[in-house]
């Protein structure tokens, strides 16, 4: 399979998992607004996310991911299966112990993670509460990471994608299912998430068996950990933590600063980042999840040209993927947020508010993007430290930025903080992969990534100006029905894509036939 079409199968099934996201966002705006219980069901929601991002799927996946891959290349598959069975084994077991220790703690994890909510009477007892429900999350999630590990490396990208529907799916029912019955909508949301972690391990374990893989239980610790290859698991695991999840580290961060700036900020900055979530979570997510198993075989492999060819062409996919749905954000930041989320509770001034975060947190997407691309090339070669050390940098420049720029700006000093370590991030990556000799941007590279952003500018442009010209002729379009809105707005997006598509052949960034490749409208792409 290549290397566009992986990104492409699982980026597709992301981009359907991230549009029932959306509705199970504008789900909850209506449910729980932008206040009190809503900032309180966030954090209860981000707390199982941020370990899952750095145990699951950042530093076991970066770790499991190329040795699985590299032992089905040189041993076969019985034994590749064999040590995923001793892995998952003994990570359930430490996960477990994890998930029973933040339980037992749970009020004093909360009091750091939100110390803002203090202040308001009932707020952190609620948070306690919701995160207690939700925290569980976390173990059978972490059994999806492993399974989708194992999928990926057999290049089976399609399930691990559409896993997350089966979250978005479930909470969305329950808005109908469980919150009529719960003390709160906040705790009928709360028990659909834990509920959706056990679907999905179901749903790949069914795949797994459709490839003739099954992972048994291997109940004897002392010998897993006698293991020459476990040990070096874990080695790269204990690195992994901080360099595959400095995103989600940031987050964090940003979550216990934003809870001192006041009532809503939270929800402001969770909606601005589920909308930065899309490109990132499509395009971001497919290129790294796709890249690293590939990667891992033409190292293993020693086909040191070909995966300089494959990172090279990682890096040009992320940068004309990232860059236009960045401008088109960044244009329609505000209609993108009313259509979508204001109704119910969530009203005017938080579609502003959001609005302007999301604007600072997409001028950073397309450099989070790229660092996507990059972050494999180390991993594939068992290197977990370096990323370690730039994530010190990065942490350390975020967190000066986030206290420098929150109290004149509030939550979009906060989000402006994120992007600029995320301009930080990008730069440590190209500069110590040509450092080591591992890949180097070439000028040809550098050339077309430049015309991708003078493209994806015009086409923003443009956009800008017909918008102007709907707001003008409509008298503000605003005030239309939510069909018609949705309606506009798709056409305004849809505009954007024909605009970006037309720059980026006439400033040749790509040939008439590779673009037709790209849409899968060759007749090659056909023939499949």
């Amino acid at each position: 399979m290549s290397l566009f079409k992986s990104i492409a199968t699982f980026g597709g099934f992301t981009l359907i998992s991230r549009i029932t996201g959306f509705a199970r966002d504008m789900i909850l705006a209506n449910f729980l607004g932008a206040g009190l219980a809503s900032d309180a069901f966030f954090v209860s929601f981000k707390l199982p996310n941020l370990f899952r991002s750095l145990f699951a799927e950042g530093a076991f996946t970066s770790a499991f991911v190329p040795l699985f891959s590299q032992k089905l290349v040189s041993e076969g598959k019985k034994k590749s299966v064999f040590f995923a069975a001793q892995s998952v084994s003994i990570l359930t077991l430490f996960w477990l112990c994890f998930v029973l220790l933040f339980e037992l703690f749970m009020p004093y994890i909360v009091a750091v993670l939100a110390p803002g909510f203090a202040g308001d009477a009932g707020k952190i007892e609620l948070a306690t509460s919701l995160c207690r429900i939700t925290f569980p999350f976390l173990l059978f999630i972490s059994v999806v990471s492993f399974q989708a590990g194992i999928l990926n490396s057999f290049e089976k990208f399609a399930a691990p994608a559409m896993a997350p529907i089966i979250l978005n799916l479930t909470m969305i029912l329950s808005a109908f299912v469980l919150v009529p019955f719960c003390q709160t909508p906040a705790h009928g949301f709360a028990f659909a998430i834990t509920l959706a972690g056990i679907l999905e391990i179901f749903w790949l374990r069914h795949f797994l068996r459709k490839i003739d893989v099954k992972i048994r239980p291997y109940i004897h610790p002392k010998k897993i950990l006698q293991n020459p290859e476990i040990k070096t698991l874990f080695k790269r695991i204990a690195p992994g933590v901080v360099g595959a999840g400095i995103y989600q580290i940031n987050m964090a961060l940003d979550t216990i600063l934003v809870s001192l700036v006041g009532t809503g900020a939270i929800s402001w900055l969770y909606y601005a980042n589920r909308l930065q979530q899309l490109p990132l979570g499509v395009v971001g997510a497919a290129i790294s999840v796709a890249l690293l198993p590939i990667l891992s075989k033409q190292l293993k492999a020693a086909e040191t040209s070909e995966s300089k060819k494959t990172q090279d062409k990682a890096f040009f996919y992320a940068a004309l993927l990232s860059m236009p749905a960045a401008a088109l954000m960044i244009v329609l930041a505000c209609p993108v947020v009313h259509v979508l989320f204001e109704h119910g509770r969530f009203g005017a001034l938080d579609t502003l508010k959001t609005a302007y975060a999301l604007i600072a947190y997409a001028v950073g997407l397309p450099c989070y993007v790229l660092v996507k691309a990059l972050m494999p090339n180390f991993f594939a070669r068992g290197d977990t430290v370096t990323p370690v050390k730039f994530s010190a940098v990065v942490f350390s420049v975020n967190l000066v930025f986030n206290l420098v720029l929150m109290y004149p700006f509030g939550h979009i000093g906060i989000a402006t903080a994120t992007t600029i370590s995320a301009f930080v991030s990008l730069f440590q990556y190209v500069y110590g992969l040509k450092k080591r000799g591992f890949w180097k941007c070439s000028k040809t590279l550098l050339v077309k990534i430049l015309k991708i952003l003078f493209a994806s500018i015009l086409m923003a442009l443009a956009v800008f100006c017909v918008q102007k010209g709907i707001d003008g002729l409509s008298g503000g379009w605003f005030q239309y029905a939510f069909f018609i809105k949705l309606g506009i707005l798709g056409f305004l997006s849809c505009f954007g894509l024909v605009c970006f598509c037309f720059f980026a052949l006439a400033f040749k960034v790509l040939s008439l036939s590779e673009l037709r490749e790209l849409l899968f409208l060759s007749r090659r792409a056909k023939k499949r």
